[in-house]
């Protein structure tokens, strides 16, 4: 079986009005083109608030189910694709997350992944606004295929896509939002955007899993976006790569035959020593 995914890679539009109403266009031209499982980017209905610290942002949240996930259900089962939708969620008043929502091609919401792994630098305010997720590393058994979500800087961490593979995860999507800083950039931005593409190629392949991140683009200061979203196949070959700074939908077909195929011949999980593993449990040995 071999299902077509897509990403949405964009630029605020400056309201959530405007931002929700852009993705379910691109939604269902994503779905007019064949896709079956598509992705936003993270925190797609605004803008990358987390720049600054500031509680003003707060009042950007929503619940979860709440009116974009309504919104997001209706154009699931209207195109019969699977989605998933990055959003702020306020759990209650003085907690919130970085959450993503996963909703199968009837409309129906399956639940929800919460971002573990929450950054702190310099225009990357998230502990500001977040707490870590309490979720664990859910897959989904959906209409096209099991997918496993993480977001942004999960994605940095090895045991987050192992986390889900190990459970039977197939495609791995991943709502991203990631550039440069302008006294960065001449310096270090070729070799930052260097490894962030690697370690995610490298999960691909130790993981034998299709991966998709979606970027945001465009420039919202003092942060340059970088886009360049990707979705790589098992062997961390790129199907399909997006601009650096255009919006663009990019797709990919995902054998999920070939890739069973692949798991047999490549048997990673039939010799993994999970008896030497328990120094991974220690934050330092």
């Amino acid at each position: 079986m071999s299902i077509k995914i897509a990403v949405i890679q964009a630029k605020d539009k400056k309201s959530k009005e405007a931002n929700l109403e852009y993705t379910i266009q691109k939604i269902a031209e994503a779905a007019n083109s064949g896709a079956k499982i598509i992705c936003t980017q993270e925190l797609f209905t605004g803008d990358y608030f987390c720049r600054t610290q500031s509680d003003e942002a707060f009042k950007n949240a929503e619940l979860i189910p709440g009116p974009s996930t309504k919104a997001l259900q209706e154009a699931a089962k209207e195109n019969g694709i699977v989605l998933i939708g990055s959003l702020f969620e306020e759990a209650l008043p003085g907690l919130y997350y970085n959450t993503s929502v996963i909703i199968d091609a009837d409309g129906s919401y399956l639940g929800k992944y919460r971002k573990n792994h929450i950054p702190q630098d310099p225009y990357f305010e998230e502990k500001f606004y977040f707490a870590p997720g309490d979720t664990g590393y859910p897959i989904w058994d959906t209409k096209f295929g099991k997918i496993g979500v993480i977001i942004c800087w999960d994605q940095w961490y090895p045991e987050s896509v192992r986390s889900l593979a190990i459970k039977g995860a197939e495609i791995v999507l991943v709502p991203t939002a990631i550039g440069w800083l302008p006294e960065e950039k001449d310096e270090l931005g070729k070799s930052q955007h260097h490894a962030w593409k690697q370690v995610q190629l490298g999960h691909a392949v130790a993981n034998a899993c299709y991966y998709a991140a979606v970027n945001r683009v465009g420039i919202e200061e003092p942060i340059e976006f970088w886009g360049q979203s990707f979705i790589a196949d098992f062997y961390g070959q790129t199907i399909s790569e997006a601009s650096v700074e255009n919006e663009e939908i990019i797709y990919a077909d995902c054998d999920l035959d070939a890739l069973k195929k692949h798991r047999q011949m490549w048997p990673f999980y039939r010799d993994r020593r999970v008896d030497t593993y328990q120094d991974l449990l220690k934050r330092h040995v």
